[in-house]
């Protein structure tokens, strides 16, 4: 996966082809957030939440690992932080015990599309059968309407992005990328999540046992730099 500075510049250039194929009007880049407006409508992506706050969201991207996403739980309870997991719909089908714990526990819950299908390259429709089962599914098992949607791979274009604000969502990005689906070193992961780390920033993560590893050290690094970790909307503070 491409650091945030080369997913960005991804992201802008599939941005910047739709608005030459659409007739977008314009592109607006304001601190943590990038706004397109299209027929007189803006549809933004968010990088990080508040920045005058002690709060770093933990975004942890879940298409596998039932027992190690059990483990971040347990360790989300025994350091009293929060996250948001962004959960695959294959996954939480399979998993619905589970998707209920994260909430149970006083985590938050958003999706992660389906499939985990580049939803750059999907057509309206495509990208909206990548939201709408999740979407189905977790208020059917659990009565809650998710908020919040990262897209798989951070691959979203402005049609992804006017669908999923048709469903009420939130289009999530991150500030800081531990890369822990490619480096399985916990001292690696530790480093990336903790390095520079300054609240209102959105650290990725996922179901990973070296992230498993890694997590108790990074909590504690938070708590004695002052942050909490909590989760996305908890970091968007007033921003909302």
């Amino acid at each position: 996966m491409e650091n945030l500075t080369e997913k960005k510049l991804n992201v802008i250039t599939a941005i910047i082809l739709t608005v030459i194929i659409s007739g977008v009007i314009a592109l607006c880049f304001i601190p943590g957030e990038v706004v397109v407006i299209s027929g007189g409508e803006s549809y933004s992506a968010i990088y990080n939440g508040d920045r005058s706050g002690n709060v770093v969201a933990l975004m942890f991207n879940v298409y596998e690992g039932r027992e190690t996403v059990e483990g971040i739980l347990d360790v989300l309870d025994e350091k009293n932080a929060k996250a948001t997991f962004f959960v695959g719909g294959s996954w939480a089908d399979d998993n619905i015990d589970t998707v209920i714990k994260i909430l149970e526990k006083g985590h938050e819950l958003g999706s992660h599309g389906y499939f985990h299908k580049d939803m750059a390259k999907l057509s309206e429709e495509g990208n909206k059968a990548e939201l709408e089962p999740l979407h189905a599914l977790i208020k059917r098992h659990t009565g809650e309407e998710i908020k919040l949607f990262a897209p798989p791979s951070g691959s979203f274009s402005v049609t992804t992005l006017k669908v999923a604000e048709k469903f009420g969502y939130k289009t999530i990005m991150w500030s800081k990328d531990t890369i822990d689906w490619r480096d399985k070193n916990a001292k690696t992961i530790y480093s990336r999540a903790t390095k520079n780390i300054a609240g209102g920033d959105f650290v990725l993560m996922h179901p990973k046992t070296h992230t498993l590893k890694a997590l108790p050290d990074i909590l504690d690094y938070y708590v004695k730099a002052g942050l909490r970790a909590g989760t996305v909307t908890e970091c968007m503070g007033n921003l909302w």
